[in-house]
């Protein structure tokens, strides 16, 4: 009776904690789109939107971006996916490696250092006019960002192609080399198609980071983008300005979208392979010129996608970067600022990042043993809703917290609970909830029921259970999904960017972005930047590591 009453409770507690910071906050963006200035249903703001030339301009520059970032980073991964998984290429897994580095970057801060180093008047460039006579306009207007879009997120399509490649049974490549099919050919027809489920997969979350990204578009001073005039809407004209909700709903709609037209791609096609996981490609051995060209390939990518990592590394150091292939001197000034003069901006990102990853980790707790160990009414809903804040895109989020929580008054201070520090705590906690889920899911999954059933009938009750045999028994993953919620909440910008009221209760990404603003600020902007990529870098490591160690282990003790 005790334990249906605790879950039930529980269950409750995190149903309402999700409806107030996830399904209001949305409800309120959509619901304001839809009124007029008396209150009452219109379509009038959607009418508006559209009739509107740089609205229409902005949904069109969001779409192209995105297309075109999809089309860029597709040529960065396909060439590493397909060298690596095809031929027997030296250095496969480190090239590999070094190709899943930009994820530990977010796009927005490393976006001003790229222009410094391909922009018109960039390292590249003055390099390029100084011995070839031309310039490659990498960065002009829209390019600069695909650009910068495309070399951070092109990891996504990596990752997913190198399984889908990985998991191709040769007996098909084999059955169609025996038909004579062969080269490009056969990579056109064979490979190529079955790797498309992985390539789709990639491809819509790549699409779907670029068109809902703030932060690179307004560091590179273009705002003629959905993302950016939601966020000039709302910030400049005010929370009751409803194109800002209108842009916000059509943000959404797109997310959705996307992920839909990106299931009906892949739709009534049938990409089964006749054993699991075939021993992938038939690894081939490669001629002396085809080394020659794949590498050099293979090089160039290398080095336009871990061109961010280097150019921030020299801004974060540099004293003064204009007009000059590298910085005219080093010096670590722009670090002793940062963490011994201006500290706030980490010592608010510790502390917000690490309440919210424990919050986190809590509720993924429960959550995950409500749907997967009881048979709760409402329990995959739960699951659903939790699971959900990961295609939401973080600035509408933002919006909605503002819009919802701005007609509350703190009895702290008596300003709006909107402007509370406490609220980027909880929108960080439910952006990074999905992280801490998956791993706690993963972690219960392989805890055996009987070892709760045992326990139970020798007399323990429910919170025992939880404290000395869950609990333990799924250290490592939660473990994992504290680190990583912990790791990538420290350079969210969208979701925070709304609810930053003073810069004393700014977090780091918000730094950033207010150093990048001004050419003074940007080493100091760098610096902090390569702490927050320091501070993901390391997370991440922390996290798969505990996750490798977790599975060796659990690998030994099936074998032993």
């Amino acid at each position: 009776m005790f334990r249906n009453l605790f879950l039930n409770s529980t269950s409750l507690i995190i149903g309402t904690f999700l409806l107030l910071f996830l399904v209001i906050p949305i409800v309120q963006v959509f619901y304001v789109s839809f009124l007029d200035i008396n209150g009452g249903f219109t379509l009038v703001n959607f009418s508006d939107f559209f009739k509107n030339q740089l609205f229409i301009e902005s949904l069109y520059n969001s779409f192209y971006v995105a297309f075109f970032s999809v089309v860029l980073a597709s040529a960065f991964a396909l060439p590493l996916a397909y060298f690596t998984s095809r031929f027997n290429f030296r250095g496969s897994v480190v090239i590999q490696s070094l190709g899943f580095i930009p994820l530990i970057m977010p796009p927005f801060v490393g976006a001003v250092a790229m222009k410094l180093f391909f922009g018109t008047n960039g390292s590249v460039n003055l390099l390029l006019d100084q011995y070839f006579g031309f310039k490659i306009p990498f960065m002009e207007g829209l390019n600069g960002v695909i650009f910068v879009e495309a070399v951070h997120y092109f990891p996504f399509i990596l990752i997913n192609l190198i399984t889908s490649l990985n998991n191709i049974d040769r007996s098909m490549e084999e059955s169609a080399q025996s038909l004579g099919s062969k080269g490009f050919g056969l990579f056109r027809r064979i490979v190529l198609p079955l790797s498309m489920p992985g390539y789709i997969a990639g491809a819509s979350l790549v699409f779907l980071k670029v068109f809902d990204d703030l932060g690179t578009p307004l560091l590179l001073d273009i705002n003629n983008m959905l993302a950016p005039q939601a966020y000039l809407r709302i910030s400049s004209i005010g929370i009751n300005d409803p194109m800002g909700y209108v842009i916000a709903v059509i943000l959404v709609v797109t997310s959705i979208l996307a992920v839909w037209v990106a299931k009906i791609a892949l739709g009534g096609k049938d990409y089964s392979m006749l054993q699991k996981g075939g021993g992938g490609m038939i690894k081939r051995e490669m001629k002396p010129k085809q080394k020659i060209v794949a590498y050099s390939v293979v090089g160039l990518i290398l080095f336009l996608v871990l061109s961010p990592h280097i150019a921030l590394t020299l801004l974060s150091f540099g004293t003064i970067w204009s007009f000059s292939v590298a910085p005219d001197a080093y010096t670590i000034s722009h670090y002793k600022s940062i963490i011994f003069e201006n500290s706030i901006f980490i010592k608010n990102t510790m502390l917000y990042c690490t309440i919210a990853a424990f919050i986190d980790i809590v509720l993924a707790f429960f959550i995950s043993y409500i749907v997967l160990r009881t048979k709760i009414k409402g329990r995959y809903l739960l699951d659903y809703v939790a699971m959900s804040a990961i295609a939401i895109p973080g600035l509408v989020l933002g919006i909605g917290y503002l819009r919802t929580f701005n007609e509350f008054t703190n009895p702290l201070d008596g300003k709006p609970l909107a402007s509370w520090w406490f609220m980027i705590v909880l929108i960080l906690a439910v952006r990074r909830l999905p992280y801490a889920l998956r791993a706690a899911n993963a972690a219960l999954m392989q805890i055996s029921k009987f070892l709760e059933e045992s326990a139970e009938s020798l007399g323990a009750r429910k919170v025992t259970i939880f404290r000395k045999i869950l609990v333990p028994l799924m250290t490592g993953g939660l473990l994992a999904g504290f680190i990583t919620s912990f790791s990538t909440a420290t350079v969210e910008l969208s979701a925070t960017i709304m609810l930053v009221s003073t810069e004393t209760d700014a977090p780091l990404a918000y730094g950033i972005y207010s150093y990048m603003q001004t050419a003074a600020g940007r080493g100091p902007g760098a610096a902090l930047g390569m702490i927050g990529v320091l501070i993901v870098a390391v997370g991440t490591y922390f996290s798969q590591s505990i996750i490798d160690k977790k599975y060796k282990k659990t690998g030994e003790t099936e074998n032993g």
